[in-house]
């Protein structure tokens, strides 16, 4: 890297894993002017584009997983690290998926699995967003859905 000052090449005198491992520091310094500075590295990521059920294409955000969640686990006993983690897996999951575009009802899915190990009111609430319920036959069905799902891993 060169010196922001003068231009010439400079030396690494300290370098240290940050953040989980996911970003460098580097201590850096110019040999010719003396100038001392810090840089940070970390892998770029890119996300696919989300492509709405309206056809709409936006950039892939974490931040909407979280306020998705986030909503649907109000006022339950869902630790707010819980929800990070999940959407850390969830984005984890986007990532690997090594596609262009991604639909949000993929993510959607993706969502609800998450939410059926984690609680089942938070389930149905996001299910009757997410699924766009109407009636209360469409409770009815995911309820016993869930119950089904619930019996099946025990």
């Amino acid at each position: 890297m060169r010196c922001p000052v003068c231009g010439h090449d400079t030396n690494v005198s300290e370098t240290r894993v940050i953040k989980d491992g996911t970003e460098i520091r580097r201590r850096r310094n110019c040999p010719e002017c003396s100038h001392r500075f810090t840089t940070y590295e970390r892998a770029e990521k890119r996300f696919p584009t989300v492509v709405k059920r309206d056809g709409r294409r936006e950039r892939f955000d974490e931040d909407k997983i979280i306020a998705g969640l986030t909503r649907a686990c109000g006022k339950r006993p869902v630790p707010r690290e819980r929800l990070d983690e999940v959407a850390k897996q969830i984005t984890r999951s986007i990532h690997e998926m090594d596609a262009p575009e991604v639909p949000s009802d993929k993510i959607g899915e993706l969502v609800l699995a998450r939410l059926a190990e984690i609680d089942p009111v938070a389930y149905i609430r996001f299910a009757s967003v997410y699924l766009a319920f109407e009636d209360s036959e469409d409770f009815k069905e995911i309820i016993e859905h869930l119950e089904i799902k619930r019996s099946k891993s025990k």
